[in-house]
């Protein structure tokens, strides 16, 4: 289970104090850090007192932003743009984030089906990417404001089939709706089970219809704890 990058970043014990009998691990977005989404789990701790939260900074310094990371270089003004080819990045990502996966849910006694890998932005692209390729389907995929890299080749890399929940503001400037729409249809299309949130007036960010609605999919998908 090793990898050329250990990743490592804030964690959030289950609140109700006792062995985390569930896990979500979520990813950041281009130029931020592991602390911008370990506010997820803050503020859904209180509904999930038996989850526990990794959010791991990415294994690089981002190009655009020192005080950020990045899962892999990209030229955020083409983001939208269906013709970027981001495979060779998300490859070379893959490995780290997989192992970390794996590394979480061995040590806490879980199997990969306690485990929901979610994301933002880049983090949602790497959300999908990676959770697609266990050949044991996770709890769920949760992507923010994403797209997914491999649309084309969709019967080829998916390994298994996981619900997904794809959230997307309908203002997005900079990964349009379109990701998210797309990406919900090459996936419906393979039979996993989608769920799409557009978010009206939203850009790119995550708003409070948006939460509500990646709450109840984990509701459905870890439960509701004790």
């Amino acid at each position: 289970m090793s990898s050329s990058h250990q990743l490592n970043g804030p964690t959030l014990a289950p609140s109700n104090g006792e062995k985390a009998k569930k896990l979500v691990i979520l990813l950041h977005g281009y130029g931020s850090d592991g602390q911008d989404l370990i506010g997820l789990g803050q503020y859904w701790t209180k509904d999930f007192p038996h989850v526990g939260f990794f959010s791991p900074n990415a294994p690089h310094q981002c190009g655009m932003n020192p005080m950020g990371y990045e899962w892999f270089p990209l030229a955020v003004e083409r983001i939208g743009n269906k013709n970027t080819d981001y495979r060779g990045g998300a490859e070379s990502a893959y490995p780290a984030i997989r192992d970390f996966v794996l590394a979480r849910t061995e040590e806490a006694g879980l199997e990969l089906g306690d485990v929901l890998l979610g994301g933002f932005s880049q983090g949602a692209m790497m959300a999908l990417y990676t959770g697609l390729r266990f050949e044991t389907p996770l709890a769920g995929i949760l992507g923010f404001s994403g797209k997914m890299i491999d649309l084309e080749q969709a019967g080829e890399v998916i390994k298994s089939k996981p619900p997904v929940c794809l959230v997307h503001g309908e203002m997005d400037e900079v990964v349009p709706l379109a990701g998210s729409v797309d990406a919900a249809a090459a996936l419906e299309a393979q039979g996993l089970d989608v769920r799409l949130k557009q978010c009206p007036g939203t850009g790119h960010g995550i708003s409070m219809d948006g939460l509500e609605f990646a709450a109840a999919f984990l509701s459905q998908h870890l439960g509701k704890g004790a």
